[in-house]
């Protein structure tokens, strides 16, 4: 159980420290450091294979590639607005939407109609207030999410070991490196954009991918998947401690009500599997 909550910690703690580089590298600056250094970290622990694979293999890979890159962008672009925790609310609704579509029961959607009950508790003064750009883009990294879980099935049966996750990952690095350049341009290379960069990279890709795969093999996927639905309240936390963005009592219960939902839905599909 540890190993999630480590993995949910890392991650959120990562988009914490990645938010102290906007002023210096932007958002795309931030996500080009993020993709290209967590890429290079990956493929000198994996060495995926380059050879022997299909056109429609490489398709995968670069659809895949594509995901992660608007997945990363629009996610950063909405912690460089609004604060971590309301965030990653919003954006945990593309996975909680999924799994209500592919469990094909009508009471499903109660989960469903708990998680519009927070979104619409988070926005009770006014959606403005939380800036309607970071909305937005939560909602955008929400749905890429939710793209990226199905892609990485599909990647995770079509490659050996981590491979596909990985040459993803270069193509991700590729696609979000022009825009990197026009925010950021000789920032990039700045020593201390460099060392936040590497830190956000083995906080937000490495560390969490080592503690997700270990925790995979001791753990049910549901007790794994309900663990992974604190990812709300433990951003806020992050938030709050590395960052002092203090919520309204509104907005926590919002949060609670998407963590509940998210929750739920994983415990009742588990349940209905095994009746």
């Amino acid at each position: 159980m540890w190993r999630v909550l480590a993995s949910q910690t890392s991650v959120h703690s990562g988009a914490a420290v990645a938010t102290t580089l906007f002023p210096l590298a932007g958002a795309a600056g931030v996500v080009s450091l993020r993709l290209l250094i967590g890429a290079a970290l990956l493929v000198a622990v994996g060495r995926p294979r380059l050879r022997g694979y299909t056109s429609r293999q490489w398709l995968l890979v670069g659809v895949f590639g594509a995901v992660l890159a608007g997945m990363n962008l629009a996610f950063y672009v909405a912690i460089a607005r609004m604060p971590i925790g309301p965030v990653v609310t919003l954006e945990v609704l593309g996975p909680l939407t999924l799994s209500v579509i592919t469990a094909r029961r009508r009471v499903a959607w109660l989960w469903a109609l708990l998680a519009l009950g927070g979104v619409a508790l988070l926005g009770s003064g006014g959606f403005d207030q939380l800036d309607p750009i970071g909305v937005g883009c939560a909602f955008l990294a929400g749905t890429a999410w939710a793209g990226y879980i199905m892609l990485s099935a599909r990647a995770g049966a079509n490659f050996p070991k981590r491979d596909g996750l990985t040459l993803a990952m270069l193509v991700a690095a590729v696609l979000a490196l022009p825009a990197g350049l026009l925010g950021a341009g000789g920032a990039l290379l700045d020593p201390r954009v460099l060392a936040l960069g590497a830190a956000v990279a083995v906080l937000s890709s490495v560390l969490p991918y080592t503690f997700e795969l270990s925790a995979l093999r001791l753990l049910p996927t549901s007790t794994f998947a309900v663990l992974m639905s604190l990812g709300p309240a433990i951003a806020a936390l992050a938030g709050f401690v590395l960052l002092g963005q203090e919520l309204h009592p509104a907005q926590i219960a919002a949060i609670g009500l998407v963590v509940a939902a998210s929750a739920g839905v994983v415990l009742w599909k588990d349940a209905a599997a095994t009746a």
